[in-house]
This record gives structure tokens, C-alpha cells and sequence, in this order.
């Protein structure tokens, strides 16, 4: 049975990254997803459709009976959930290289509480780092199917 209660790995070097593959990195702690959280995100991408921001219209039309979160803010926080799962020791920069598969199986109600469950599926060394690509499971508390499921591609560099 896999732990619910959040964790992180360290590792001494990214090199003991590769044995990893396969196995889960951690599991970040619980953050909630707030209407002011969800009316910054529209306003600030310009997506002010009103099942993100109209509390009244969605009780009224929305399957959801209330307002959800945009898929996209709920994927934004891949960074925050995989910096909190894991560090390094020896690694002086990472960067985010990218995203492989996302899918949105679940939707993000207000007022849910969100983590990350965060796994390493691929490593490959690159000059001075590694390339890595990690699955995030953005679960939702008391929800069995998750709001999110993204391969998440990180690098990271030593000074060596």
C-alpha cells in the first residue's frame, strides 16, 4: 500500500536519480484551491469564461453546480508539486523542458484540496545533468479519480 502522507526524497547527487525509475518521489502536502485563487488565474490569462467565475450562473447551468477550476491553472502547479516531492544535493539549476501527456479525468471544484503524487518514469544523462521525465497525479482529497495526469519533463544541471 502506497503512503498518504506527504513526503519527499533527497538525493545526495541527481546521478541517484536513475535508480529511481519506477518508484514514487514523493507526495506533496494538501493546497486549496480558493475562488480568489481561480478569479487571479482567469484574470490574469484572460480566460474569464463563467464556470471559472460565476458562482451564481454555475449553480444554475454547470453540471458541476458550482465553479471549477481551469485545467491549465491546476497543470501550472506541476512545478510547485515536483519541487516539493524531491531536491538534490549537487544540482545548481533545473528548468522545465516540457510536458509529454496531460489529461484533465476529473474537475477541480472550488473550495477542493489538491497534491501532487510524484513518480520518476524515464532518466537520461545529458551534458553537466539528466533529463527526467516524472508522472504527476494532481489528486484531489476524497476523490478517486484524479483532477490531473501529466508527464512532466524536468532537467537539472551540476557544477561538475
Amino acid at each position: 500500500m502506497t503512503t498518504q502522507t506527504a513526503y519527499a526524497t533527497n538525493f545526495k547527487k541527481l546521478t541517484d536519480l536513475e535508480g529511481y525509475i519506477g518508484k514514487e518521489l514523493g507526495i506533496s502536502k494538501w493546497i486549496d484551491i480558493t475562488q480568489e485563487k481561480i478569479n487571479t488565474f482567469a484574470t490574469l490569462t484572460e480566460d474569464e469564461q463563467w464556470i471559472h467565475i460565476d458562482r451564481e450562473q454555475s449553480k444554475l447551468y454547470s453540471p458541476y453546480k458550482d465553479t471549477v477550476a481551469h485545467g491549465f491553472m491546476v497543470l501550472s502547479f506541476a512545478s510547485r508539486f515536483t519541487y516539493d516531492t524531491y531536491s538534490f544535493g549537487d544540482v545548481v539549476m533545473g528548468v522545465n523542458y516540457g510536458l509529454n501527456k496531460v489529461r484533465f479525468p476529473n474537475a477541480t471544484l472550488v473550495n477542493s484540496r489538491l497534491r501532487g503524487r510524484v513518480s520518476l518514469l524515464e532518466y537520461k544523462k545529458i551534458p553537466k545533468g539528466a533529463r527526467f521525465v516524472l508522472k504527476v497525479a494532481f489528486e484531489l482529497e476524497g476523490q478517486e479519480k484524479p483532477a490531473c495526469v501529466a508527464e512532466f519533463i524536468g532537467q537539472a544541471y551540476t557544477n561538475e
